[in-house]
């Protein structure tokens, strides 16, 4: 089998300000660091309702769809916006990773990656912020548990930010494990080791300044341990390169190498528990040329477990 790649050009359509670090370039410069591989190139299809009402309330993706603005921005919060092709990046994004999880639970790619924007794990039930509107990988998830019938999903979150909507839209569900590393403090202030959900919920937090040999020995002795106990049947990543040492809203310093190197332990996870079955979907990632080279060293690694 092969590695999957899920886009569209509807994502290039949520168009922020001008300044704003979550730009449309960062998909350009994702996609033209991916050009040159061998991956089947997939189009992102819309999310259906009853994907997205599986993680959100029907008041939350109403309003998301009542402030979409037919020209200019709509600015949900300070840092959050919407322009007139926002709705239709997001329905794709949701709609993205939940075809991510068809083709890898199908049988149709060992793994993928969901290379779509606006990202996500920012979102909260009932609120969009971080520059997220819909929690696009636990709409993944529980379209596997709901509609695969999995039992058991776990995400990991290496974003240097931590993923607090990720964690209000899982924190109540056994089923799916949420493992977290980021930066504190940093926005959005969530994610103290003693938030543990429903035993379902590791964070780890990590201080700024933070390099190559903290970040590793985090997961080796604390979140792979922890996943694989939990022996996931799917595995999805929420993929932020924002711990790169380039980028300019963090304060870690990963490298490259860094992010080939956590994909290839999740894909031991994976490879150990099922059958290779990885889901991924881009989050953060600020500095374009650390964004694209982050992005391919973690797709590349995907593409070699894939074969």
């Amino acid at each position: 089998m092969t590695t999957a790649l899920i886009s569209h050009d509807d994502c290039l359509d949520h168009v922020t300000p001008p300044g704003h670090p979550e730009q449309v370039a960062r998909l350009d410069a994702v996609l033209g660091a991916l050009e040159p591989m061998d991956l089947l190139r997939v189009k992102a299809p819309l999310a259906a309702e009853d994907d997205l009402l599986r993680a959100h309330p029907k008041e939350h993706v109403d309003a998301i769809r009542a402030a979409a603005p037919s020209q200019g921005w709509r600015s949900l919060d300070a840092d959050t916006h919407m322009s007139a092709g926002t709705l239709t990046a997001a329905y794709r994004a949701a709609g993205g990773v939940v075809r991510a999880v068809d083709m890898v639970l199908g049988g149709e790619a060992t793994n993928a990656f969901a290379a779509v924007r606006p990202p996500g794990h920012h979102a909260e039930r009932q609120t969009a912020m971080g520059f997220c509107f819909f929690g696009n990988v636990v709409i993944g998830a529980k379209h596997a548990l709901d509609h695969h019938g999995l039992d058991r999903v776990a995400i990991v979150d290496f974003d240097v930010h931590h993923g607090n909507g990720t964690q209000d839209l899982v924190e109540d569900d056994p089923r799916i494990l949420f493992c977290s590393t980021h930066q504190s403090p940093l926005f959005p202030g969530t994610g103290a080791a003693h938030e543990v959900g429903v035993d379902n919920v590791l964070n780890v937090p990590l201080p700024g300044g933070t390099g190559s040999k903290t970040f590793r020995d985090a997961y080796e002795q604390i979140v792979l341990p922890r996943v694989d106990a939990f022996s996931p049947e799917l595995l999805i990543i929420s993929a932020g390169f924002d711990a790169h040492a380039d980028d300019p809203l963090a304060g870690m310093n990963l490298t490259t190498a860094d992010f080939g190197w956590v994909t290839e332990k999740l894909c031991d996870i994976a490879d150990k528990h099922c059958a290779g079955r990885v889901v991924s979907s881009l989050e953060g990632g600020y500095d374009l040329p650390a964004l694209g080279a982050s992005a391919a060293a973690h797709v590349n690694v995907l593409k070699e477990r894939g074969r």
